[in-house]
């Protein structure tokens, strides 16, 4: 446990050379990287969402690839495509960006449903159909999805199948004042990116999701997590609540947290410290006017209100 939170705070000190003042933020992106979940990072443009993927990818030496969605990106685009070669009368699959260990889908909800749903087979089976033959994405395998908020220009929210994939749901926020003035003073901000060098490699992180799958969770921490999941169901300030993926997912995920912060069992603080960007988004909150709509502003308030009001297990 000592090496896996010194490594894990070595890789947290390299990504905060270049992204400043988001502890937190760093924090759960590494989360999720341990626990073997995808991230979505929703937040207006400029505040750093692509930085911290690039950074992630890079500072552990992981295969990186950026998707640029886009209105008229097509699942080919994303996937790959079978070309037909006349000398050998055959055809061949040239694969495509998501054969990565981390991808970046950068302002995915720019995209159309169509292409958004090229990602449901890789997101959960690690897998990607084409022409009827199945070809399996290496370990270890996570997408990094970034969009901007659903009232901008052009964008098309996410169904609710694909945001339940995401493990985590989080915000980048602007910075506090000091951080900024440390942005405005410091050489060029791509400079500092193409500068950050490796300080895990692809084998400490597969031994660090071997050790998160590893950590013990006591009954009671169990009955926890289904009490808070059940408790999303029967609020009735929800139209939708958690579904049992969710509670699978906060249950991976506590785990990993207990393991950066150099535990092999969990505690209560774990999974308290994950229900909102592991939950928010899988939820709906009700509304007077029947129109279901998705805020992360409102869910974080219910999420808290449920959390608050749970009784924590000793």
């Amino acid at each position: 446990m000592k090496s896996a939170q010194e490594a894990v705070e070595r890789l947290k000190k390299n990504i905060e050379s270049v992204i400043i003042g988001k502890p937190e933020v760093i924090e759960q992106a590494i989360i999720a990287l341990i626990a073997k979940g995808h991230l979505l990072i929703e937040d207006v443009p400029g505040v750093g969402k692509s930085s911290l993927a690039y950074c992630l990818a890079h500072s552990v030496n992981l295969d990186f690839r950026r998707i640029q969605f886009t209105n008229d990106i097509l699942p080919s685009d994303i996937v790959g495509v079978s070309i037909y070669n006349q000398k050998e009368g055959t055809f061949h699959f040239n694969k495509g960006p998501i054969f990565a260990n981390l991808v970046l889908a950068d302002e995915i909800n720019r995209s159309s449903p169509r292409t958004q749903s090229a990602l449901l087979e890789a997101m959960n089976e690690k897998q990607v159909t084409v022409d009827n033959q199945t070809y399996e994405l290496e370990d270890p395998f996570i997408v990094v999805a970034t969009q901007n908020p659903i009232e901008s220009h052009g964008a098309h929210p996410l169904p609710e199948s694909q945001l339940d994939r995401f493990m985590m749901c989080i915000s980048m926020g602007y910075p506090a004042p000091g951080d900024e003035r440390k942005l405005l003073t410091q050489r060029s901000p791509s400079q500092n990116i193409r500068d950050i060098d490796a300080v895990l490699d692809k084998a400490d992180v597969l031994d660090l999701q071997r050790q998160a799958e590893a950590v013990k969770i006591e009954p009671v921490l169990t009955d926890y997590i289904l009490n808070v999941i059940t408790a999303t169901r029967e609020s009735p300030h929800l139209a939708l609540g958690v579904s049992p993926r969710g509670g699978l997912i906060l249950q991976q995920a506590a785990r990993a947290r207990a393991l950066v912060y150099g535990r092999d069992y969990c505690i209560p603080d774990d999974i308290k410290q994950l229900a909102i960007p592991v939950l928010c988004h899988r939820v709906i909150p009700e509304s007077r006017h029947g129109t279901h709509k998705r805020a992360v502003s409102d869910t974080s308030a219910i999420i808290t209100d449920i959390m608050d009001q749970m009784e924590i297990p000793v």
